[in-house]
């Protein structure tokens, strides 16, 4: 079976790397489990060993005769349910999900990345936790590894917490991605907001004050506050403060003084 550059495929078979997102989701017995992008069943296998309750969704037509023939016992057993679609499309919902009783748990392809952390974090059904492959770069920047945030790191923030896990080398897929990759867990995930409409004021404040990423956040915030200065000065900023600088609380305090 020959990975799919269109689907952005790297099949995951490195052991050491599956049981790190195994044991970074702590997944047990009993856990449902939302799987995306299930590939040859690798993690699959792993996580149905752990003695969770496994819903796969594949887009890649090709792989449901494979998966279905690979977990055939586990399907009849009713431990596992294979869903042909697109994870981007396909209501969580109409699948049984709730907001917190369930774990994502992914090896996705790295150009949806992105809209994956966004669909799972920011809406309903939220997962109680989410466990993901992705770029190490990616990764890094999420946790603000260099101490310099990010919007990024800053619309994980705002709904969960992120842990990078372990770095997971591109030899550990195939084929082989070109760069290097890393687990990267975001947990406690949960609106931190108290309406919608403060939390679309929050991502308009934030992204004001990244639009300019030299210039100190003041300045930037200008196009949508009247008087930045004497908003940084009540929300406790520093005036010459940067938006890299500034952590999620930081961000917030500036929401309320709006």
């Amino acid at each position: 079976m020959f990975a799919k550059k269109s689907l952005g495929q790297n099949f995951l078979n490195d052991q050491s790397a599956l049981r790190a997102i195994i044991e970074a989701g702590e997944v047990k017995a009993s856990d449902n489990v939302l799987e995306i992008g299930p590939g040859l069943g690798a993690l699959t296998k792993k996580l149905l060993e752990a003695g969770a309750v496994v819903t796969a969704i594949e887009k890649d037509d090709r792989l449901i005769e494979t998966l279905s023939e690979t977990f055939k016992n586990e399907i009849e057993k009713g431990v596992f349910k294979l869903i042909h679609g697109d994870a981007l499309e396909i209501s969580i919902t109409e699948l049984g999900f709730k907001s917190n009783n369930y774990k994502l748990i992914a090896n996705i392809p790295y150009y949806i990345t992105g809209q994956i952390i966004r669909r799972f974090t920011e809406n309903d059904p939220r997962p109680s936790c989410a466990v993901m492959m992705v770029q190490k770069e990616v990764a890094e920047r999420a946790v603000a590894r260099d101490g310099k945030e990010s919007i990024l790191s800053m619309s994980i923030k705002a709904f969960g917490n992120p842990k990078k896990i372990k770095t997971v080398p591109r030899g550990a897929f195939t084929p082989a991605p070109n760069v290097d990759s890393a687990i990267l867990l975001i947990e406690d995930i949960h609106p931190r907001f108290k309406t919608k409409e403060n939390e679309v004021l929050f991502f308009k404040i934030m992204k004001a004050g990244f639009a300019s990423k030299r210039k100190m956040l003041a300045p930037n915030l200008r196009a949508i506050v009247s008087n930045p200065h004497e908003t940084l000065v009540k929300a406790g900023i520093s005036e010459k403060a940067r938006a890299e600088d500034l952590c999620f609380d930081d961000w917030k305090k500036i929401l309320e003084q709006l």
